[in-house]
């Protein structure tokens, strides 16, 4: 560093990024504030310059850096920050201790530190557990532990298995194997480790009754609250334990119990609109998103949905990991899942999309739907995504819905690249409990331009029918 920026770098003052010390009789606490740069984003430590920034210098010898390079020694695992020095005028000189930003878990003298604004302070010990935690999530976490001796393949659900091959080949998610057996089937979803089974192989498909006393926390609690808040009493309380696949199921049912469906008849125009109070697809992304990302070391956690009469609440045990935040989720983010193996089998399978457009696909489904943006938050442990409602569709002008025709067709031909469907599965997937005439005419528009077609050509009346895309 030349002189000149010193006096520039001085000049800014203590910062996030900038300690200064008179002395090096001050080594001590400089030392700290080296670890609480390198838990951060990198600075700088300039001593021979006083708390107001003014240049002072001192003398050096090569043992007053090697004393420096002592104090750093009790910084762990070790860091080795560049040390120069400039002069200042004869026998005056400022060290400069340049430490690189590592966003780490450094301790100096068995504690850690962090930088907030120009002061160095001790970490919070749930932020140092968090960040070992994330350090070492590459090679260690609940998923890919082994799972106990006790538990086979009998114990899972080899129905839901085949599923999962069945849809992740339709959709080109996964090569067809040559063995088709679950074994082989686990194998490539890469829930065996050394031909044992993993935790995420428990979590996605563990079926039998006596996983339950080792892992309680395979479960949903769904609750319908009368009212703002949950000291008032519910009509209806629910909880289930069970896979990943299970519980997304149970709670895309609980919702179409209780999520009201209102209709409108375009003006001009022969066809019913159903407005769901919330977006299906966007609510069952959320849930998916909670089952994938979820903290499963916490025995009596669970995922929960929280329905109120002004909102709903999808609710996941565990936090934001990797730096992301609550107001970084509506924004296009790069995606680091919690729990990678998981994510990665309900990808496959066609439950969620490619990783990092899941938050972007909930906030375009609910724009789609008249709902105000979801919001994310962090609340006692947990991440929170609150819908809210939206007002009631009788109360739209009639004009309003022209161009959801188009947009209900999009979601259609999505949901059958997952493969056939019925009228009444498609209802449901849409969140409505009746086939409406809206949706009738839709398809019978897709037949017509050919996008879709017949299961079976030969019996277009058939209760066995389905559509499926055209090849």
């Amino acid at each position: 560093m030349l002189l000149e920026e010193l006096l520039k770098l001085a000049s800014n003052g203590e910062s996030e990024h900038l300690e200064f010390k008179k002395t090096t009789g001050q080594r001590s606490e400089a030392a700290k504030t080296v670890c609480a740069l390198l838990n951060g984003l990198g600075g700088f430590v300039l001593f021979g310059v006083s708390d107001k920034g003014k240049i002072l210098g001192q003398q050096v010898s090569a043992k007053t850096i090697e004393d420096i390079a002592m104090e750093l020694r009790r910084i762990e695992p070790p860091a080795f920050p560049d040390i120069e020095t400039i002069a200042i005028e004869e026998e005056r000189m400022v060290i400069i201790i340049r430490v690189p930003g590592k966003q780490g878990t450094y301790i100096y003298d068995g504690r850690p530190y962090i930088r907030h604004g120009p002061t160095t302070q001790m970490m919070p010990q749930e932020e140092y557990e968090r960040r070992i935690l994330e350090k070492f999530h590459g090679h260690r976490r609940w998923e890919n532990e082994l799972a106990p001796d006790w538990v086979t393949i009998n114990d899972l659900d080899e129905e839901a298995i085949q599923l999962t091959l069945h849809n992740a080949v339709k959709l080109g998610r996964m090569n067809k194997p040559s063995n088709t057996d679950t074994e082989s089937i686990l194998r490539g979803l890469g829930l065996l480790s050394d031909g044992h089974l993993i935790k995420a192989a428990i979590a996605l498909y563990g079926k039998s009754e006596r996983l339950f006393p080792a892992f309680p926390q395979l479960s949903i609690r769904l609750a319908r609250f009368r009212g703002l808040n949950r000291s008032t009493s519910f009509s209806d309380n629910r909880e289930y334990w069970g896979h990943a696949f299970d519980l997304l199921k149970r709670g895309e049912q609980f919702l179409l119990d209780h999520v009201p469906i209102s209709g409108n008849i375009i003006s001009g125009k022969m066809i019913r609109e159903d407005f769901p109070l919330y977006p299906p697809l966007a609510t069952r992304e959320a849930m998916a998103n909670a089952i994938c990302h979820r903290d499963y070391t916490i025995p009596g956690g669970a995922v929960a949905i929280a329905m109120y009469d002004d909102r709903l609440e999808i609710i996941n045990p565990g936090i934001l990991h990797f730096g992301m935040t609550p107001e970084k989720l509506v924004h296009p983010h790069e995606s680091k899942p919690w729990n990678p193996i998981i994510a990665s089998v309900f990808y496959r399978a066609g439950y969620i999309e490619r990783w990092g457009m899941g938050t972007l696909n909930i906030v375009d489904g609910c724009k789609e739907n008249g709902n105000l943006s979801p919001k994310w938050e962090i609340r006692a442990q947990s991440v929170v995504t609150t819908f809210t409602t939206i007002s009631r569709p009788e109360s739209r002008p009639e004009s309003r819905p022209e161009s959801r025709p188009e947009s209900l067709e999009k979601v259609i031909l999505n949901l059958l690249k997952r493969g056939p469907l019925s009228k009444a599965e498609m209802a449901r997937e849409l969140g409505h409990k009746n086939i409406s005439g809206g949706l009738k005419k839709i398809l019978y528009h897709l037949l017509s331009d050919q996008s879709i077609s017949y299961t079976l050509p030969e019996k277009p009346g058939s209760r066995l029918q389905k559509y499926k895309l055209r090849e």
